[in-house]
């Protein structure tokens, strides 16, 4: 692992393209009726044609054994140390919702989520509810929540998804989660990880809107209660631009993920639906004005996170029907990764380390038949470790100089 200021020093411009496609939660393990994973058992005819010519590898996103998050995921893929760089999930839905925030301000991530009568969490994503229910959901929360010397806005993400911000003086981000992380559990009390005044003032804010939102929430139906993670403050980090010498777009329809591009300097590339295909007309747009892409297909881990296993099958096989129209664009560089495993069995994100195919007609090919974890495990590139593939990328486009005489 190298450092970005190193980076920085060898970089240099070039006509050449390169193209990052993040298939969130792709890679998974044997599970089903047949023992195979997703990628195995998904029928992937232009993924089939070209790993033969291209080089197969396995991701560790953060280290061995370890479980990241889809933020550590993806700053560890666009080259950013994640331990280095820690950024709460509520900034980065702030950020991907436009919520411009100062310096004092504190975000954190909201899951709207039914509880039973006695508290305990019975569905943490609350049935997935329409993005349309939890916008009118934030509107009454907006309009029924009042905390002096506080101002709290609250808006919807996705689905059960959205952000808070609190704006107010002398407020501290070191506040614990309330978020369980399972079923058959009571929301968790948060906590302030530093007992000094501002510590002891912000977790009586919180307190108190976890309060207020609960009394608003009780009636509804099924999304009765929130849960909060990844409180933080905006943070400084380097310009991917500056370090890399990349005029660098970001195609997500997810708002997280437009937030995490655009806090490292990405432009954000408008899309028009909602579909995988409506990103790559986004993509087939933007490719003549950037020098590096993002693209960002979000259903592959949340068919995983639901356990829907046939589901995350056919987006594998969805966006293996768009490839041509990627390879039409011809990138000097193509990598197709995820930024985790989330494997259907398990429920969640995992630790196991992703799948990643590298082509290039700078690269070695390394003969794997298939695009699997199994041809990735023993492919060419071997275990890297995330923040080496811009690195790569970037060396097989032809954008690094050589390191010393």
């Amino acid at each position: 692992m190298v450092s970005l200021e190193f980076i920085a020093k060898l970089a240099r411009p070039n006509t050449t393209k390169i193209l990052l496609v993040v298939m969130d939660g792709l890679g998974g393990i044997p599970g089903g009726p047949k023992g195979l994973t997703g990628l195995d058992e998904a029928k992937t005819p232009n993924f089939d044609a070209i790993a033969p010519r291209a080089t197969l590898g396995a991701i560790e996103l953060v280290s061995p054994g370890i479980t990241p998050g889809s933020g550590p995921g993806h700053l560890g893929l666009f080259g950013y140390d994640p331990i280095k760089y820690m950024i709460g999930r509520g900034v980065l839905s702030a950020a991907g919702l436009g919520l411009e925030m100062q310096a004092g301000d504190i975000a954190a991530r909201i899951n709207f989520c039914t509880v039973d009568q006695g508290g305990v969490v019975t569905d943490r994503r609350a049935g997935r509810i329409p993005t349309e229910a939890a916008v009118k959901l934030c509107e009454k929360l907006n309009a029924g929540i009042r905390i002096p010397g506080v101002t709290v806005t609250v808006k919807a993400e996705r689905e059960h998804r959205a952000a808070v911000l609190f704006r107010g003086a002398g407020l501290d981000h070191g506040i614990t989660d309330t978020d369980p992380q399972q079923e058959g559990k009571k929301p968790l009390d948060p906590e302030h990880a530093n007992d000094t005044p501002a510590g002891r003032k912000t977790h009586g804010i919180v307190c108190d809107f976890i309060m207020q939102a609960g009394k608003i929430l009780a009636s509804e139906k099924p999304a009765n209660m929130l849960l909060l993670r990844g409180f933080d403050a905006p943070p400084t980090l380097p310009e991917f631009r500056e370090v890399f010498k990349l005029k660098a777009g970001a195609i997500a329809v997810y708002p997280m993920y437009r937030g995490l591009a655009s806090l490292v300097g990405m432009d954000v590339i408008p899309v028009t639906g909602e579909r995988v295909a409506d990103e790559i007309t986004a993509l087939e747009g933007a490719w003549s004005t950037h020098d590096f892409v993002y693209l960002h297909v979000k259903k592959t881990d949340s068919y995983g996170e639901d356990g829907n296993r046939d589901a995350k099958i056919h987006v594998i096989e969805e966006v293996d029907g768009l490839l041509p129209r990627i390879l039409a664009l011809k990138p000097d560089c193509l990598l197709v990764t995820g930024d985790h495993s989330t494997p259907s069995v398990l429920k969640g994100h995992s630790w196991h380390p992703s799948p990643v195919l590298l082509l290039s007609p700078t690269g070695r090919p390394d003969g794997r038949a298939r695009f699997t974890e199994l041809n990735c495990d023993r492919g060419g590139l071997g275990r890297i470790h995330a923040t080496d593939l811009m690195p790569l990328a970037m060396a097989h486009a032809m954008r690094l100089d050589k390191f010393g005489a």
